[in-house]
């Protein structure tokens, strides 16, 4: 149970620092500014095959987590611009599982995803870099469990989102050592 948990969340559980400081926010967007380009470096050399090999037992493939990771981090954008736009919106969550099911998350070529992630960063970060110490406070309303979520708070979980769906590739391409 202990390793099925390792391969499930090899980097943790999100756990958000009760005070966000101006050091969190920077650290979070250069992960976010870094994503797109650490991850193609990472999946450049990988063949069909290994793409569509699951990260772990009954876990979505690289290809998967790929897809997944934009059409999350599209979410994650529009909730952005809703909590900088709206005065506390109720968002619509959306069924990952049910996306990550659909035909272009199983055999699309990666390259569609890994370049609207590049395209998406630049502008989630360009932005995030140009608002105020008041904006990050602003937020929205997760509807599992009615959850405020404040700019911040989003800016750290999709932060550690992406590195989360990294060392899932990551740690299965060290496993199979597919790359010397």
């Amino acid at each position: 149970m202990e390793e099925l948990e390792k391969l499930k969340y090899p980097i943790g559980h999100f756990e958000c620092p009760k005070e966000i400081s101006k050091e969190d926010i920077d650290r979070w967007i250069s992960v976010l500014d870094n994503l797109p380009k650490k991850l193609h470096e990472l999946v450049k050399d990988l063949n069909e095959q290994q793409l569509d090999t699951p990260y772990r037992d009954g876990g979505w493939t690289v290809r998967q987590v790929i897809h997944h990771l934009a059409d999350s981090h599209h979410h994650s954008y529009t909730r952005f611009k809703w909590a900088l736009t709206e005065n506390r919106p109720l968002i619509k969550a959306y069924e990952e599982k049910d996306w990550s099911n659909l035909t272009d998350a199983k055999s699309a070529p990666i390259a569609l995803s890994l370049n609207y992630l590049t395209a998406m960063h630049a502008k989630l970060v360009y932005m995030l870099t140009h608002i105020s110490s008041l904006d990050y406070q602003k937020s929205y309303i997760h509807p599992d469990g009615n959850m405020n979520v404040s700019v911040a708070e989003n800016l750290g979980k999709y932060a550690w989102h992406s590195n989360h769906h990294y060392a899932h590739i990551k740690n299965l391409i060290d496993r199979k050592k597919w790359i010397d």
